[in-house]
């Protein structure tokens, strides 16, 4: 693992401005809708990340033609000569990506079968496809379980369907979306995710030919088309990597400003931010002049000095706080005075990696009760899913083992804030979700290095 460690020299606040590009948890997806047209597609902004090296391996293995445009971060998709791949070309990619389950519904309409390698992704909790499967077989497909993965197939075709989700799954969501645009009749999809990927990806499919009607409560409605035709989209950025670095410059005691954060998708995040004592300003964007190149806009954040507010807060699905923020900001509640409660809901072992922040000197109590009044799935099953930081705590520095994306980040974020240096390992995990990250730091002035 000597390749694949940072050295990182703490203690010092992270100071600068810095990018985010297409959001991950959009592009990805966006990447697949491009199967389901007759002609090019289009999507700029794409983040140089490994999740989008492994959908274009995938989209390659599957006759789609993937080019680079002609703008920086723009790929162009040519699904003229979609063909079946090997299940040992897909296999290839398993345990890399949970993206290969969305493939299903898009193959099943291109070429009538699919097949779908075990899933890998990290390891949060089990993240079951039982509301992926189950969606598909409403839309009348037959699933095959076998040894090496699932073999799809729809021999009569797919057909509209009303379906209700057990809970407001992102996944399942795209899964039903990507599914209902081309099959025969209307679907109707309840309990549906919100989030706002999920309606940007919804613009797209839009764009391409799609009718889909959003109503209240979570209902979203998709009347069925005999074709689709490419698109060209201009993705929302990433909000889970703009809170990533406004957690790093609290936790530092720093000042960053992050282009392209836009403030609507960020909403809760702000309002907790502000609540522990952080400071942030949105930037409009500055059009350019004959004189004056312009500047995208964005949201600055920083550090006002003084001390850290304590705060409770529990993640949930959209419009709720996500599950994705809550790892980086926990490291920043290290540093707030008194009792911070932090009850998870969305995934049932995301606070594992509160471990390594103890054994840095943070105070941090798992709990299995749910301390929080938002009704959560995992009370009472034996999963620590609630956390209770004491602060402020000094953290100091050590060697650190990245176990998942989110994860990652914050135990580099805590080494930053450390004091001393320390060695983080399996680091290259991070960049499956953060683009060039380690430029990134070092031009907010942070001491990092390979050894």
């Amino acid at each position: 693992m000597t390749d694949d460690v940072l050295v990182v020299h703490g203690g010092t606040p992270l100071e600068g401005r810095i990018r985010v590009r297409g959001a991950k948890n959009l592009v990805s997806k966006a990447m697949v809708a491009a199967l389901l047209g007759d002609s090019p597609s289009r999507l700029f902004d794409v983040p140089k990340i490994r999740d989008v090296e492994v959908v274009r391996g995938l989209l390659g293995l599957h006759g789609v033609k993937v080019t680079d445009g002609t703008e920086d971060g723009e790929l162009v998709f040519d699904p003229s000569n979609v063909e079946s791949a090997s299940t040992d070309q897909i296999n290839v990619h398993a345990g890399s990506s949970r993206i290969p389950i969305l493939f299903c519904g898009p193959l099943l309409h291109r070429l009538g079968h699919a097949f779908i390698p075990d899933l890998g992704g990290c390891h949060i909790g089990p993240r079951p496809i039982d509301f992926h499967l189950q969606a598909l077989r409403e839309f009348g497909a037959t699933v095959e379980k076998t040894p090496e993965g699932l073999h799809l197939s729809a021999p009569n075709g797919l057909h509209g369907t009303k379906f209700a989700l057990p809970y407001p799954s992102v996944g399942a969501t795209e899964q039903v979306l990507l599914t209902a645009v081309m099959a025969e009749g209307v679907t109707e999809l309840r309990n549906a995710a919100v989030e706002p990927e999920i309606i940007d990806l919804i613009c797209i499919l839009q764009k391409m030919g799609a009718i889909i009607k959003v109503h209240t409560d979570r209902v979203i409605e998709i009347q069925g088309v005999k074709r689709l035709h490419g698109y060209s989209h201009r993705p929302i950025p990433d909000r889970i990597e703009a809170a990533s670095w406004a957690a790093a410059a609290l936790a530092t005691r720093g000042h960053v400003e992050v282009l392209g954060a836009q403030q609507a998708d960020m909403m809760t995040f702000l309002n907790i931010f502000r609540s522990v004592g952080g400071e942030y300003e949105v930037t409009d964007a500055r059009p350019p002049k004959l004189s004056d190149p312009g500047q995208e806009g964005g949201i600055r954040f920083w550090h006002p000095g003084g001390e850290l507010n304590a705060v409770a807060l529990e993640t949930d699905v959209h419009p709720g706080f996500m599950t994705d923020w809550q790892q980086p900001l926990v490291v920043a509640l290290t540093q707030a005075r008194g009792l911070s409660i932090v009850h998870e809901t969305v995934y049932e072992q995301r606070l594992g990696y509160t471990e390594a922040l103890n054994t840095m000197g943070a105070n941090i109590q798992v709990y299995r009760d749910c301390l929080g009044g938002t009704p959560c799935r995992f009370g009472r099953r034996n999963f620590k899913h609630s956390a209770v930081i004491a602060g402020p705590s000094k953290l100091h520095a050590a060697d650190l083992v990245i176990p998942d994306l989110r994860a990652g980040f914050s135990h580099l974020i805590a080494a930053l804030a450390a004091e001393g240096t320390s060695r983080v390992y399996g680091v290259d995990l991070i960049n499956r979700g953060y683009e060039d990250f380690e430029a990134k730091l070092a031009s907010l002035g942070a001491h990092v290095e390979r050894p």
